[in-house]
């Protein structure tokens, strides 16, 4: 090496450290799904003052969600939470899509798809060739280790977890989980969105359903359990949970607004992932995922909801 340079190299690279312990700044995100938790994160992040792209493969999706999100931002305008001019000012900001390369200039890509780890790595390597190299990715999974999806990527340390709650526009919380590989520039990042979002973060490290779902979950499959042994009613049960523990719905409720699809998912990632039995899904759960009856999103779950007042199916 050409000792007279070798300043000129040094400063070279350490120009090159910096630029990359830079925090990225997100001022374009792209959200993968469209559904319950994906039309949710659209909607806050619009409202934030961020253009977001929400893409999905079915067109319908995208209408239906657009449509949701304008319903609920009008319950906002009638809580007095934000006015007209900040509903019609954050809708312009939200533009959809059904092919990744609308993805191309985002700052972040959300992704908010079904619990199935298989899905969410098909979406990872779809995804990956249609973005810019500074783009970070964030998956919403409740439950499925974040080092292994980001494995799934050319960027494993611009990725990470951003756990969202349901309904995103309502609820506070956002979990945050680092893989093994994620940076510290993208985690500074994520933290500064979530605050720009108006979540309070809580960080949980890499374990299977991080810190809401391990705790949360496993109490939902223990409240199907007893209904499965006869201990009590749908009804008896959420009562006994409203009143007697102060929550603000019944463990069958909140299971039929999360999908029972998706505590299935949770409660089988725990048990694989921790092997104890204590973890093991209930069977009825499972017949009612076998079933089709998902709860609030397909009608029926522990409550039929083509009735008023929603009726207990046990």
């Amino acid at each position: 090496m050409n000792l007279e340079r070798e300043p000129a190299v040094v400063a070279a690279h350490a120009g090159t450290a910096n630029m990359a312990n830079e925090m990225p700044e997100i001022a374009t995100v792209g959200v993968v799904g469209a559904g319950q938790m994906g039309n949710g994160i659209a909607h806050v992040a619009a409202l934030a003052g961020l253009e977001v792209t929400m893409l999905d493969v079915k067109t319908e999706a995208l209408e239906k969600a657009m449509a949701t999100i304008g319903h609920n931002m009008d319950r906002q305008i009638a809580r007095k939470i934000i006015t007209e001019a900040d509903k019609k000012a954050a809708l312009a900001r939200i533009h959809t899509a059904t092919g990744y390369d609308a993805f191309r200039e985002c700052d972040l890509v959300i992704e908010a798809a079904t619990e199935k780890e298989e899905i969410k790595r098909s979406i990872f390597k779809g995804v990956t060739p249609h973005l810019k190299p500074t783009c970070l990715i964030a998956s919403n999974t409740s439950s499925i280790s974040i080092t292994r999806l980001a494995a799934a990527t050319d960027r494993p340390e611009k990725f990470i977890g951003m756990h969202f709650m349901n309904p995103v526009p309502v609820m506070k919380l956002v979990e945050v989980i680092r893989g093994i590989a994620t940076d510290e520039p993208t985690f500074q990042a994520i933290q500064v969105l979530a605050a720009r979002l108006g979540k309070t973060t809580a960080v949980a490290e890499d374990f299977p359903a991080f810190i809401v779902n391990r705790i949360l979950v496993p109490m939902i499959n223990e409240a199907v359990y007893a209904i499965y042994e006869g201990v009590g009613s749908v009804a008896a049960i959420d009562t006994a949970m409203r009143l007697g523990a102060n929550h603000p719905m019944g463990p069958l409720e909140l299971a039929d607004l999360v999908g029972l699809d998706t505590c299935l998912s949770v409660m089988q990632v725990l048990h694989e992932g921790l092997a104890d039995s204590k973890y093991r899904p209930c069977p009825l759960l499972v017949k009612y995922v076998e079933a089709g009856w998902l709860g609030r999103k397909t009608g029926r779950g522990f409550y039929d909801y083509f009735q008023t007042p929603p009726r207990p199916t046990r």
